[in-house]
C-alpha cells in the first residue's frame, strides 16, 4: 500500500483550516498531519512533523506566509502550495517567483460553502506536489542571467519563418513566463498567444506584471481582438482562448470551457485552432506544468506542418505537460529556460551569432 501523503496546512482562519483538512482527507491517500495559525508556528510544525505538501496563506500575524516560505526554499525544500484570497493576487506572484510551486484561489466569501469549490483542484495540487518531495526543487534564475548577451544578426534570407508563437504552461508557469518575457531585448515580429492554467481573477495582474517588465505589449485577451505583431495575449482564467480566421484577420475567441475539461484555460484548444490557420507557419512551445494539456495540440500543430518546442525537464518544475508532449516524438527539441528565449528568437526572425 503507498504511503500517504502528509500535508501541513498552515492558516490564520479556524475556519479555513478546518475546511482545507477535511476537503484533503476525504482522499484517502492524503493524512493531514498538522496545523499552524502563522509562519511560526508552521515552522516549528514542519521541522517536527515533516510534511510532503505544505498549504501556505500568506496574510498571517507574527510571522506571515513570506518568512515561512523563505525559510523553507532555503532550508527545507518542500513543495508550498498558496492558498490565498482573490484579494492577494500580487503576493500570490511573488510568492512563486519565491518558490512556491503553485496557487489556489479562494472564494471571496471564505466563510461559507464557497471555500469547498476548491476541493477537486486543491487535492490533485497536492498529490501532485507530493511527488517533488526529496527532488531539487527548482530556483528560477534571474532575468539577467537567462541570456547570454550576443549579438544578433537575421537569420539567412529563405528560412523558415513563424508567423505566430503559442505557448502552454502550468504548474511553474508564471514565474517561467515572467523570465522568458523579461529576458526579451526587442518585440517579436509575431503576435503570440499563452494559454497558462489560471483561476478566473488572476490572469489580468498576470498580464501586467509581464507588461512591466517586457518590451512586448502583454495584456488579457479580449474576445474578438486581433492578434497583432509584438502583441502578447493571455487567455482570462477559466476560458479557453481559440484562433478564427475572418475576412483574412486572426482573432481571438474567448470561450467557456466545455463540462469535464480539467485544465483550463486549455492549451490543446488554443494549439489545436491554430494550426488550422497558420499550419506550417505556427510555433508552438509547451512548458513547465502538471498533467498532459498541451499534447493533442502538439500532435495538431506538428502535422500541419509547424514547429513545436518543449521546455527540458532540467528546467521544469513539474515535467508534465513537456513531458508529454516530448512523448509524442513530435517534439523538434526539448530546451532549458535559460536557452528558450534564443530558440525562439531563432525561428521567429533573430538568432545568436557564433561570433
Amino acid at each position: 500500500m503507498a504511503a500517504l501523503v502528509k500535508v501541513l496546512v498552515v492558516d490564520d482562519s479556524a475556519f479555513s483550516r478546518i475546511s482545507i483538512g477535511k476537503m484533503l482527507e476525504k482522499n484517502r491517500g492524503i493524512q493531514v498531519v498538522g496545523y499552524a495559525v502563522n509562519g511560526e508556528e508552521g515552522l516549528r510544525k514542519l521541522l517536527e512533523l515533516q510534511p510532503d505538501v505544505v498549504t501556505l496563506d500568506l496574510e498571517m500575524p507574527r510571522m506571515g506566509g513570506f518568512g515561512l516560505l523563505r525559510i523553507i526554499t532555503q532550508n527545507n525544500p518542500v513543495p508550498v502550495i498558496v492558498v490565498s484570497s482573490q484579494n492577494d493576487r500580487q503576493d500570490v506572484f511573488k510568492a512563486l517567483e519565491l518558490g512556491a510551486i503553485d496557487f489556489i484561489a479562494k472564494p471571496a466569501r471564505a466563510k461559507s460553502s464557497d471555500l469547498y469549490s476548491i476541493e477537486q483542484d486543491l487535492t490533485l495540487k497536492v498529490l501532485e506536489a507530493a511527488r517533488l518531495k526529496g527532488k531539487k526543487l527548482v530556483r528560477r534564475p534571474a532575468a539577467e542571467s537567462l541570456e547570454e548577451k550576443k549579438p544578433l544578426r537575421l537569420v539567412k534570407p529563405g528560412s523558415h519563418l513563424a508567423e505566430v508563437l503559442l505557448i502552454g504552461a502550468s504548474t511553474g508557469g508564471p514565474p517561467a513566463l515572467h523570465h522568458l518575457f523579461s529576458a526579451m531585448k526587442t518585440k517579436l515580429p509575431v503576435p503570440v498567444a499563452v494559454a497558462q492554467h489560471m483561476p478566473p481573477g488572476f490572469t489580468r495582474s498576470f498580464a501586467g506584471r509581464l507588461n512591466a517588465n517586457s518590451p512586448m505589449e502583454v495584456k488579457e485577451a479580449e474576445d474578438k481582438e486581433p492578434m497583432l505583431p509584438g502583441q502578447v495575449l493571455i487567455c482570462p482564467g477559466n476560458k479557453n482562448l481559440q484562433l478564427e480566421k475572418v475576412a483574412g484577420v486572426v482573432r481571438v475567441r474567448i470561450l467557456d470551457p466545455p463540462a469535464g475539461q480539467i485544465y483550463t484555460p486549455s492549451v490543446d484548444v488554443l494549439f489545436q485552432s491554430a494550426a488550422q490557420i497558420y499550419a506550417q507557419k505556427a510555433l508552438a512551445v509547451v512548458m513547465t506544468g502538471m498533467g498532459n494539456d498541451g499534447a493533442k495540440g502538439t500532435r495538431a500543430v506538428a502535422e500541419a506542418g509547424g514547429r513545436v518546442l518543449s521546455e527540458a525537464e532540467e528546467s521544469c518544475v513539474v515535467y508534465g505537460m513537456p513531458k508529454e508532449a516530448y512523448l509524442t516524438g513530435m517534439v523538434e527539441k526539448a530546451v532549458p529556460l535559460q536557452h528558450l528565449l534564443s530558440e525562439i528568437e531563432l525561428r521567429c526572425f533573430l538568432k545568436r551569432s557564433d561570433s
